[in-house]
């Protein structure tokens, strides 16, 4: 049994919060969070989107096209679930939100990307969408400080 007046956070729930961070550290890991996210989406984009694509790999008839095109699909629903979330992450930094919130419409139009790609239904134009938002988002991140690399996420990181 727990005496009460030894345990603070039976006196004050409160005390057994942890304390929110700084401002500063809430913008600072609010970059990290943004490059790591934006990171994984633009790995995922290229990895498992665009270079099956450039090797034709979605085309009917090629040799392992069902498997290509559901993890395209998967790699799709995963860039678009980090970029929204590379989004929010950038609300938490004055400069970097002005530089992402103009790409908030880009995002929005990827919403059924994933779906697309499983079905084999995705067209060049819906390439290069998606590359254009990947593009934009590395280049807001650039111009705010916070440069964003690939970083490949393992199929199991798609999958959920």
């Amino acid at each position: 049994m727990v005496d009460s007046a030894l345990d603070p956070a039976a006196v004050d729930p409160a005390a057994a919060e942890p304390s929110p961070s700084t401002s500063a550290e809430k913008q600072r890991f609010a970059k990290t969070r943004f490059v790591a996210n934006a990171g994984l989406a633009a790995g995922a984009t290229y990895q498992w989107i665009v270079k099956p694509y450039r090797e034709g790999k979605f085309k009917k008839g090629a040799k392992g096209r069902t498997f290509a095109l559901i993890k395209a699909g998967l790699a799709g629903a995963f860039a678009y679930n980090r970029l929204k979330a590379a989004v929010d992450n950038a609300k938490g930094d004055p400069l970097l939100s002005k530089a992402v919130v103009p790409l908030t419409a880009g995002i929005e139009s990827l919403k059924g990307l994933g779906s697309k790609l499983r079905k084999g239904n995705a067209s060049d134009a819906d390439l290069s969408s998606l590359q254009d938002v990947i593009t934009g988002v590395k280049s807001a991140g650039q111009s705010a400080g916070a440069p964003v690399t690939d970083r490949v996420p393992s199929l199991s990181q798609l999958g959920g």
